[in-house]
């Protein structure tokens, strides 16, 4: 608790002071999850405060930090994660659920891990741009369809909505968005929520 009478204020709503709270990034611009919301605002709301987060933690990075291996023995990077996500919101939204004849993005047969482990000539602007596009086309996916439409996977024997398909990337979000503050933290100390 700080000796700071001023940080030791109790909030009447909580009962907590500011000293109970995580840390905050201090330039957070991410956009504010809704309170009350419907089902799909919600949802998408959610997905989107876990974009932000990754957008936000990635920003002022160098190349070089942005590669380091920065929590051993993992071998993830920041730019890893960013290319895994980039796949991942290509593989459900397009490959599965509109099942478009598109590419993967960074799997190869023989080099089937290029996502987590890009390769020497790799470009994180570049990379950060491909995750910012595959997030914009899911965004349309998204808002063409209803929370009840289904799709089947492939490889999959059953259907699945677009609402599971929501709450799937939300939760892989959430995994990554919490090995990104690792990650950060790792390469050059800053915290926060």
């Amino acid at each position: 608790m700080s000796d700071d009478p001023a940080r030791r204020t109790v909030r009447p709503e909580s009962g907590l002071s500011g000293d109970d709270y995580s840390p905050t990034w201090t330039d957070d611009d991410r956009p504010r999850i809704p309170r009350v919301a419907g089902e799909r605002e919600a949802l998408i709301a959610y997905l989107d405060y876990y974009r932000a987060t990754v957008e936000m933690k990635c920003r002022g990075l160098t190349s070089a930090q942005a590669r380091a291996r920065a929590m051993p023995p993992s071998t993830m990077s920041l730019h890893g994660v960013v290319r895994h996500l980039a796949g991942v919101e290509r593989w459900w939204f397009q490959q599965n659920f509109e099942r478009r004849d598109v590419p993967h993005l960074y799997f190869e047969a023989d080099h089937p891990d290029m996502d987590f482990d890009p390769p020497p000539d790799a470009d994180f602007a570049a990379d950060l741009a491909v995750w910012r596009a595959e997030c914009a086309t899911s965004r349309e996916i998204v808002a063409g369809h209803d929370l009840d439409d289904t799709a089947r996977p492939l490889d999959w024997d059953e259907d699945v909505d677009l609402r599971w398909l929501m709450l799937r990337m939300i939760g892989e979000y959430a995994q990554h968005c919490g090995h990104i503050d690792l990650l950060r933290e790792g390469v050059d100390g800053r915290t926060g929520a």
